[in-house]
C-alpha cells in the first residue's frame, strides 16, 4: 500500500559531466496507481547556478507543483494560516502570546507581505519596511520576531529552506530612559489613592509580581505568619493559567508595611473569604478579578500637584491612558508594561527610606530587598 501523501522537498543533486558544465537536477517521486515513480528534473548547470543556495532558490516554483495534491503554503498569509492552526494552539502557546501573535500579523505583517510568494521576501525589503513604521524600536522588533518565527516554522516543515528575516537587521534600544519617582514623590502618591489602590500599589511595587500574578491572588495565598504571598497562578483577560515561568511560582516576602496595607483593604473589602480574590470586580460580584486596564483608565481621573517627576513619567506610568486612543495596539501595550519596571524601583526606595541609613546602601533594584531593610521598621 502506497502511504498517505505527505509534502516532499525532493533531492537537490549536482551531477558532474566531462564535456558539459556541471548540472543541478531535482530528484523526487510521484504516485501511479500502486506505484511510487522516482522522477528527475533539470533545473540548470552550474553556470547558471553557481551556488547551492542559488539553485535552492529556483526549485521553490518546482516544490510547489509536486506538491500540488498536497495542502502546503505558497503564500505569506498560507504560511501564517498553516502557522496558526498548528503551532498557535492553547496546547502549545499561552493565551498572551497568542494574542499577541495574532495582533502583530493581522495588523502589520499580513497587509503588507500577505499576497507575497514565501520566496519573493527580500531581506533588505523587510528592513527598508520597518524602518518606515512609525513606532518605537522595541516595536518593530516585535514585528520583525514573529515574521521570523513564520519562517522558522516554515523550514521546520520543509517549506522553504532559508529564512530571509533572520538577517533583518532591528534594534530595541528605548527612546528615553524611565521616569522614576523620588520616595517623597511617592509617598505623595500614595496620599492621593485608595484603600484599594493604596495595598494594590504597594504590594506591586515591593514584590515586582507581574500584573497577571497580582490580579489572580486569592486571601488564601496571603501567609501571615510566614510574612509571604504564595505566586501560584496568573489571569489575563479572565483567563486562568499557570505563572510566565516556573521560578515565579513560590513565595514571596512581604514587608511589613506592605502586610498592614492589605489587612487594611482586607477589612474594608466585600470579599473576605480564602477563594475570594484580593482585588475582586464588584461588577462581576467577586466572581473575576479586577481588570489592570480597566484600572488605568480610572487612574487618568487622578491629578497630582506639586509633582514634577510624576508629570514626566505619567505617560508610562497613571495618565497614560489619556494618550492610548491615538496609539496602535503594540505602542499602547508598551507603554502599559513600562509599569512594571518603574514601580518596583520605586517602593523599594521609598520603604528603606524608613529604615536605619546602613540599610540604604544596599537599596535594590526589584521587589527582592536586603533583610537589613526589614530591621527597624
Amino acid at each position: 500500500m502506497i502511504e498517505s501523501k505527505r509534502f516532499q522537498t525532493g533531492s537537490l543533486t549536482l551531477v558532474k559531466n566531462k564535456t558539459t558544465p556541471d548540472t543541478w537536477f531535482l530528484r523526487f517521486y510521484e504516485d501511479e496507481g500502486e506505484k511510487r515513480v522516482y522522477r528527475r528534473k533539470r533545473i540548470g548547470t552550474i553556470r547558471e547556478f553557481p551556488h547551492r543556495r542559488d539553485a535552492e532558490k529556483a526549485v521553490l516554483s518546482l516544490r510547489s507543483k509536486i506538491n500540488n495534491e498536497v495542502s502546503s503554503p505558497e503564500t505569506v498569509k498560507d504560511l501564517i494560516t498553516h502557522y496558526q492552526k498548528y503551532e498557535l494552539t492553547p496546547a502549545r502557546k499561552a493565551f498572551t502570546s497568542i494574542e499577541n501573535h495574532l495582533t502583530l500579523t493581522k495588523c502589520y505583517i499580513s497587509p503588507r507581505w500577505g499576497t507575497f510568494k514565501l520566496g519573493a521576501v527580500r531581506t533588505v525589503q523587510v528592513e527598508e519596511w520597518l524602518d518606515s513604521l512609525e513606532l518605537a524600536p522595541a516595536s518593530k522588533t516585535k514585528i520583525k520576531s514573529a515574521f521570523s518565527v513564520l519562517y522558522s516554522h516554515a523550514i521546520r516543515h520543509e517549506f522553504v529552506s532559508l529564512n530571509p528575516i533572520s538577517k533583518v537587521r532591528t534594534s530595541s534600544k528605548a527612546l528615553r530612559e524611565k521616569d522614576v519617582l523620588t520616595p517623597e514623590e511617592f509617598r505623595a502618591l500614595l496620599v492621593e489613592l485608595s484603600v484599594r489602590d493604596r495595598a494594590m500599589v504597594l504590594l506591586a511595587g515591593s514584590t515586582a509580581v507581574r500584573r497577571s500574578e497580582l490580579m489572580a491572588l486569592t486571601w488564601s495565598d496571603l501567609d501571615l505568619q510566614a510574612m509571604a504571598v504564595n505566586i501560584t497562578k496568573s489571569c489575563v483577560r479572565n483567563r486562568f493559567g499557570n505563572t510566565k515561568t516556573d521560578a515565579s511560582r513560590c513565595p514571596v516576602p512581604l514587608h511589613p508595611l506592605v502586610l498592614e496595607a492589605l489587612l487594611d483593604w482586607k477589612r474594608e473589602s466585600l470579599y473576605q473569604g480564602a477563594s475570594d480574590f484580593l482585588f475582586p470586580s464588584i461588577r462581576l460580584n467577586g466572581t473575576k478579578p479586577l481588570s489592570p486596564d480597566s484600572l488605568l483608565k480610572k487612574a487618568s481621573d487622578l491629578h497630582f500637584c506639586g509633582l514634577e517627576s510624576l508629570a514626566r513619567s505619567s505617560a508610562g506610568i497613571i495618565s497614560a491612558i489619556r494618550l492610548e486612543r491615538c496609539l496602535d495596539p503594540l505602542e499602547r501595550t508598551s507603554r502599559r508594561l513600562s509599569l512594571c519596571y518603574v514601580m518596583p524601583r520605586v517602593v523599594s526606595r521609598w520603604i528603606c527610606t524608613l529604615t536605619p541609613s546602613r540599610s540604604r546602601s544596599a537599596t535594590p533594584t526589584t521587589g527582592w530587598w536586603n533583610s537589613s531593610c526589614l530591621e527597624g521598621s
